[in-house]
């Protein structure tokens, strides 16, 4: 490594867009436990499969039917 890095034609991150945004939410433990239940056995964090799960609703405009109570 070396001991000075210059960083003068450096460029924003172009990525810089695309973060996550941190949030608060209440989730029930059933939601919670369910993800957590995929996530051992895929790999991925269950927090990111909620992200996922929920990006591809947004980009499929997926319409939420809810059961009557």
């Amino acid at each position: 490594m070396r001991k000075e890095y210059d960083f003068s034609k450096a460029g924003q991150n172009p990525y810089a867009a695309q973060l996550n945004e941190r949030i608060t939410i209440q989730l029930d433990e059933d939601c919670i436990r369910y993800f957590k239940g995929i996530s051992d056995k895929v790999g991925i964090p269950y927090q990111s499969l909620i992200s996922l799960y929920l990006r591809e609703c947004a980009l499929t405009q997926r319409e939420l039917k809810l059961a009557s109570q």
